[in-house]
């Protein structure tokens, strides 16, 4: 059998396929929102009338940010600028483009949910930082300072020896994790390095004779052309990366890492029950833009990407009231990545971005070409967010997600 990709989905190389793309997640997150609209979840419920004053906060914290609505993109990169500081320009003026490919890769890797009680202390500038920032700012810091390079002539990199040799030790250190200030998920990120090691070793066609993340800066692109959609960044880093991903998320022997069983979907093949995400490899796709455009290569179709199915943007439709909880005292519980309210959650999140994008564009008055949806993510909805989560809870997301630092 062949789906829409045109790929055997009745064999796991193809089903494992036919859930890396961008189409299926949209066309399954659809599905499960038009469920919820025709009162079909046990979970949420869908509030329609309030997608509008949704856009009008999100186009509010945009213009607060960006007066100029001069927006960059979504991306890893701004975390890198908490404080006001501009760390890239002092990384800029000793580094290639394979090195910022490289920070970009394995800063990203690092950045899932921090929790509540950690920070850094950010030395030299005295900056306390939690959360994104933190981890964005401690794994810049651990980067310039050779952790993850098997060459201490050559610090600015990342490569297969020096992920292979890194320890949970050096990693805590650098992020200075200790009793009074734990970071979740240590364990897990430390895996997703490990396992990073193992596939740049593993695949030299595309990181090179070093194992370089840096080499995707040549393996996506085709001889004689400086440009890439970005969908096609995506589908490399899926492919390549398909082995790091821990968790039990299998089919026959392909790894499908960021996917999740929700027995409402159907689907051809062996793709039927699974509903794809792939947060954190969209992350760090929307992450790449800016260093491939430093390296001359320009990046297409941004749009073929999706919102990112997170706590931030997800907390803005629950807390704008666009999505309700059907019971009220689930806020109060403890929940897991594969359970199926969140899956849910995720996948209406990713399926009302693209409603909510071109009502937030309109209020603004710029069309997607001005404005892609890198640029609503990071004007934007994740803001937004994240304001309301400090308004209502301290910061807190409205959803509890235990995290093993591989997700969220």
């Amino acid at each position: 059998m062949s789906s829409a990709t045109g790929v055997d989905v009745d064999s796991p190389t193809g089903a494992a396929a036919a859930l890396r793309s961008t189409h299926t997640i949209r066309e399954r997150a659809a599905t499960l929102t038009q469920r919820a609209r025709a009162d079909g979840s046990q979970w949420f419920t869908v509030h329609d009338d309030a997608l509008e004053s949704a856009a009008a906060l999100v186009a509010d914290v945009t213009r607060d940010n960006y007066a100029d609505l001069q927006i960059p993109f979504h991306s890893r990169w701004r975390h890198f600028e908490a404080g006001g500081v501009d760390r890239r320009a002092e990384l800029l003026s000793g580094a290639d483009a394979r090195a910022l490919v490289d920070l970009t890769v394995v800063s990203v890797l690092l950045d899932a949910g921090a929790g509540p009680a950690w920070s850094y202390l950010e030395p030299g500038t005295g900056l306390r930082l939690s959360r994104s920032e933190g981890l964005g700012v401690a794994s810049f810091h651990a980067f310039t300072a050779g952790l993850f390079s098997s060459d201490p002539g050559d610090p600015l990199r990342a490569d297969a020896a020096g992920l292979a040799g890194l320890t949970a030790e050096r990693l805590g250190e650098a992020f200075q994790t200790d009793d009074a200030n734990p970071l979740i998920g240590l364990d897990g990120r430390m895996t997703i390095l490990r396992r990073l090691g193992g596939a740049l070793s593993a695949a030299p066609e595309a990181f090179g004779p070093d194992g370089r993340p840096g080499g995707l800066l040549d393996a996506v692109r085709r001889p004689g052309r400086e440009s890439v959609r970005a969908h096609d960044i995506l589908s490399t880093i899926l492919t390549a990366l398909a082995p790091i991903w821990p968790g039990g998320n299998m089919i026959g022997d392909q790894p499908v890492g960021d996917c999740w069983r929700h027995p409402a979907l159907g689907g051809p093949g062996l793709t039927e029950g699974w509903m794809p995400f792939h947060k954190l490899s969209q992350w760090l796709t929307y992450s790449l833009l800016e260093p491939f455009g430093w390296a001359g290569v320009i990046v297409t179709d941004l749009d073929e990407l999706t919102g990112l199915p997170e706590y931030r943007n997800g907390g803005l439709l629950l807390d704008s009231g666009v999505l309700r909880l059907r019971d009220a005292d689930w806020s109060d519980q403890s929940w897991t990545a594969g359970d199926e309210l969140v899956v849910e959650w995720r996948a209406l999140t990713v399926a009302l971005l693209d409603e909510l994008a071109p009502l937030v564009r309109d209020r603004l008055g710029v069309d997607a070409g001005q404005m892609p949806l890198a640029r609503v993510l990071e004007g934007g909805t994740w803001a937004a967010g994240r304001l309301l989560a400090q308004q209502r809870r301290g910061g807190l997301p409205p959803l509890s997600i235990l995290s093993d630092g591989t997700v969220f």
